[in-house]
């Protein structure tokens, strides 16, 4: 029994806050040792909690390459304020001391998986991620010397809002940063952000949601006022998820939703598409041949299989003729128009962003993307795309399958012809190269919306008119059965066309059709993309915006 007699050492008690974490999101209770190493997330839902800014530099920079910029900016006493629980100098003094922090931002310059960016991450323990004088002027000098050298800007956003105890003083901050970011961005140089969770208030309303491509962590609070102020405010109900991440990309702000293990490969991957490098496009196999005739058959029997259930959507032909896509959401405006998709893609060594209508395999798809055709978002999106492109110096290559614009009563209220109209404006100018290819329908303005090319391509049964057959046939026959004869009247045909000079060339396609054989069709598609940016590549912009106007310019009646 002597085991029992020694001295019995002193246990040690550790709080449960050190043991257990609990999810802000799903409330789940978990050992804190199950969060993945260094990514902090709920092992049971997955949301990302609240992330310090060296851990997160830690995280996305490569190791031992982050030089911080603006250490020496610290907080300013503007106003000599003061409150309840004292001088604010004296909660920033205690606030530095408790979190070794001297502002809300981190802002440096480092490498990227060998990339060099400036890169700026908020953290909410300062103030709560508040964005005062301090935070401002660290961004701006980070945006200064983005602009310096020339390097894509990141900023990780986490922020309360504007910074009470700065007053005005923090308020002009949401102007100088933007300020400072749009002379950056102004010369081409990449913008990207991340909003985390919290990223409210003034932070939301100013540099958080205006760079080239916003991403988000999953189930991220992202908004403007909060929650109970509108509620409180205006008594109106909320969806509960009001001001997420998810919220935000079906509304059509945010790009993408990118879990915190995928972030840095995402960045890295995404920035490489800027002013890419000029490689070799191969793999181009034959040349789309403008000379080869058509395969015969009356205009209606195009019609029919340009229509064929099974013919390939545009999700088909990113996985057979692209290497790799990166679908990018939303017109900054208001919603993402799941008819009409865009993104960066890569093909045969080219980096392009690739913009198409969506068609459905199944009649649940079809519905889910109105059967191909767009809102004034879905055009908004696309011309958004299309700038981005301009500014990174992609080509653009864009794939029409629609039988039109949605005609609906919400797609008119919502300014359904101005975002043609403004679309085809814009592309007439647009110094990069536009390569168009309709695959299916090209139906009137929904599909010219997106296809004012320099090179413009049709699919061998693919049709592109003014109107549909029967619209025409109901109109001037006034009788819907005249269609087919409407079809001949109407030169619909890649045939037609290319003899009236609306297009190109013709791409051709399996026997029967492409969706007799859809890697046969992609493979064909692949190959005339690639030979249509081999002959527009080394143009200078001037030159092609001149060339485009004179091809448009002599449609019709040609103007001296």
């Amino acid at each position: 029994m002597a085991w029992i007699m020694g001295d019995i050492p002193t246990p040690t008690v550790r709080d449960e806050k050190e043991l257990w974490a609990v999810c802000p999101k799903c409330k789940a209770h978990f050992p804190r040792d199950e969060h993945p190493k260094g990514l902090a997330v709920c092992p049971s839902c997955g949301a990302p909690a609240r992330m310090g800014c060296r851990e997160r530099v830690a995280l996305i920079a490569d190791p031992g390459t982050f030089v911080e910029i603006g250490a020496e900016i610290g907080i300013t006493d503007h106003l000599g304020f003061a409150d309840a629980s004292g001088p604010y100098t004296a909660k920033a003094a205690a606030t530095t001391a408790k979190t070794g922090l001297s502002e809300s931002v981190l802002a440096g310059t480092c490498l990227l998986k060998g990339r060099r960016v400036a890169l700026c991450v908020m953290d909410f323990r300062f103030f709560g991620g508040s964005l005062g004088s301090g935070t401002g002027d660290r961004i701006a000098k980070a945006a200064k010397t983005a602009r310096a050298e020339r390097i894509p800007l990141i900023i990780f956003c986490a922020s309360g809002g504007a910074r009470m105890q700065e007053g005005i003083v923090s308020l002009m901050q949401m102007a100088k940063t933007c300020a400072a970011i749009e002379a950056m961005r102004a010369e081409g140089i990449p913008y990207i952000t991340v909003l985390t969770d919290p990223t409210t208030g003034g932070v939301s309303a100013s540099y958080a949601l205006i760079a080239d491509i916003v991403v988000a962590e999953p189930r991220a609070l992202i908004g403007f006022a909060g929650r109970r102020v509108i509620e409180n405010t205006i008594r109106q109900k909320l969806p509960d998820d009001f001001q997420t991440a998810e919220y935000l990309l079906a509304h059509g702000f945010v790009d993408a939703i990118v879990r915190r293990d995928e972030m840095r490969d995402f960045l890295a991957d995404t920035l490489a598409y800027h002013k890419p490098q000029t490689v070799a496009i191969h793999g181009t196999g034959r040349r789309a041949d403008v000379r080869r005739a058509p395969a015969a058959g009356k205009a209606w029997d195009k019609v029919r299989i340009a229509r064929a259930p099974g013919r390939p959507t545009i999700r088909d032909y990113i996985a057979g003729a692209f290497d790799s896509f990166t679908e990018l959401h939303g017109d900054r405006l208001c919603g993402d128009d799941r008819a009409l998709i865009g993104g960066l893609a890569s093909i045969g060594g080219a980096r392009v962003m690739l913009i198409g209508h969506r068609k459905g395999a199944t009649a649940e798809e079809n519905a889910a993307c109105n059967f191909g055709m767009a809102n004034p978002e879905g055009y908004r999106k696309a011309l958004r795309l299309m700038r981005l492109a301009e500014s990174w110096g992609l080509p653009v290559v864009t794939l029409v399958d629609t039988a039109g614009a949605f005609p609906g009563l919400e797609a008119e209220a919502r300014g359904q012809a101005e975002a043609i109209g403004r679309n085809l404006a814009a592309m007439a100018r647009l110094a990069t190269p536009i390569v168009s290819v309709v695959t299916g329908e090209g139906g009137s303005g929904g599909a010219i919306g997106i296809a004012e090319g320099d090179i413009v391509l049709m699919l061998e049964n693919a049709i592109y008119s003014v109107i549909s057959p029967e619209g025409c046939a109901a109109i001037l026959w006034k009788d819907g059965k005249f269609a087919p004869q409407a079809a001949e009247a109407l030169k619909i045909t890649a045939g037609d066309l290319l003899r009236l000079g609306v297009i190109d060339g013709i791409v051709p396609e399996p026997r029967g059709g492409a969706q007799e054989d859809k890697d046969a069709a992609a493979a064909n598609l692949r190959a005339a993309i690639l030979d249509a940016l081999s002959r527009l590549s080394g143009i200078p912009a001037g030159e092609l915006v001149s060339r485009r106007l004179s091809k448009y310019m002599a449609i019709g009646h040609k103007l001296d």
